[in-house]
């Protein structure tokens, strides 16, 4: 089972030659763990290593990258989360950044001078992520019996009312102003790297390749698990997995408690690494660009996703960027087409971020609706639907 769902996931090492890839399926199959350990710390590794090479050391020196894949990796732990509610269970979630928000207040709350608890980070990694599971639970007990359209409105109006709380409870939030100074983790010389501070970015790089690490193993093996294969079960019926004995109603608590749990790892992770929690940084933007990640990598594949999320980071906050300063650089003429005068040299592209969202995300429903790196089986019911719809449609012709 599990090697089978390895290889169904596989396809980034579709590229490799036959038998290397074919070598590496089988080692993944058999110490899945592992496998997940080396390939994060390969992927880490090779980053920095990139970066200094041109073209991209042209783009800006190493730790600014450095400092911009943390940031992705916080996505990406964002992206594996939900990709449990939207991928795995097949519940429509459109307000997951509240999660985020409720484990970022957590730490900011406990380890700064407003509130003085002065708690350290490492163990609030774990509280962050039972409080972000808490509500997890909380927003699930009433969402039990919607389905489709109706969770999608409930779940997007908990997104909203969230950050509406944050802002107007100044006693535990301080409002509109957020809470700053949060406090850095104190691990000085971590590996050798030196320790955590806003010039040094390498720190939180190994940190937040640690936590997905343990969030990838951890979720490969619940995806195996009797718990995952009932989440697939409710994902493509409901009903028919109710009457097979499943327990419908604690299976979808646990996978909204272990969606939330992982956003309020990235939220603890977050605050820490930025330092200021404000209610303007969880708006329902955050939420449609992590379920874009996952749909962009593939839903129901893990690594599918964490490329994906970091995938579409990169693009977002550095290719549009660079493109921008790029055609700004070159002056190129402005084109005269008699009803419009296109000037590209004018254009900033980050502006247009989210209309370049919607194409990419209408392409990609037309043309490969089941993602960049979908899971096997995700791909076969999606074909498989197509190829059904064909077949009727033939029928009612011939008909």
């Amino acid at each position: 089972m599990s090697a089978r769902r390895l290889q169904g996931g596989s396809a980034p090492l579709r590229l490799l030659p036959g038998a290397l890839r074919r070598g590496i399926e089988r080692f993944a199959g058999r110490h899945q763990s592992l496998a997940v350990l080396v390939g994060v710390a390969l992927v880490g590794a090779f980053l920095p290593v990139i970066v200094g090479v041109p073209p991209f050391s042209g783009f800006g020196n190493r730790n600014d990258f450095v400092d911009g894949f943390a940031n992705a990796g916080v996505f990406v732990l964002l992206a594996l989360g939900l990709n449990v509610v939207v991928g795995l269970a097949g519940l429509l979630d459109l307000g997951y950044a509240a999660f985020f928000a409720i484990g970022s207040y957590a730490y900011a709350y406990s380890a700064s001078p407003f509130s003085h608890l002065d708690v350290p980070f490492w163990p609030m990694l774990l509280v962050g992520a039972m409080v972000a599971a808490t509500f997890g639970i909380l927003l699930g007990a009433p969402t039990l019996r919607l389905r489709g359209d109706y969770l999608a409105i409930v779940t997007l109006g908990f997104g909203e009312i969230v950050p509406v709380v944050f802002l107007n409870s100044d006693t535990y939030t301080n409002g509109t102003n957020g809470i700053s100074a949060v406090y850095q983790p104190s691990a000085y010389g971590l590996f050798g790297i030196g320790s955590f501070g806003f010039g040094n970015p390498w720190p939180y790089y190994v940190t937040v390749l640690a936590i997905v690490a343990v969030a990838m193993m951890l979720l490969y093996r619940l995806q195996d698990s009797r718990l995952g294969r009932a989440w697939v079960a409710i994902r493509e019926d409901e009903v028919a997995a109710a009457s097979m004995g499943v327990n419908t109603v604690t299976t979808k608590l646990l996978a909204f408690a272990i969606g939330a749990s992982t956003a309020g790892l990235a939220g603890v992770f977050n605050a820490s690494k930025l330092s200021l929690v404000s209610p303007d940084q969880f708006g329902f933007t955050v939420s449609f660009t992590i379920l874009a990640m996952v749909v962009l990598g593939g839903m129901g594949n893990i690594w599918g996703v964490a490329i994906g999320a970091f995938t579409l980071y990169e693009v977002q906050s550095v290719f549009l960027k660079q493109l921008t300063n790029f055609v700004h650089d070159i002056h190129l003429p402005a084109v005269d087409l008699g009803f419009l005068r296109l000037d590209i040299s004018a254009i900033d592209f980050v502006q247009y971020q989210f209309l370049l969202y919607g194409l990419a995300l209408v392409s990609m429903m037309l043309l490969r609706p089941e993602g960049l790196f979908p899971s096997r089986e995700r791909k076969r019911e999606l074909h498989e639907s197509a190829e059904e719809a064909a077949e009727s449609n033939e029928e009612v012709v011939q008909a």
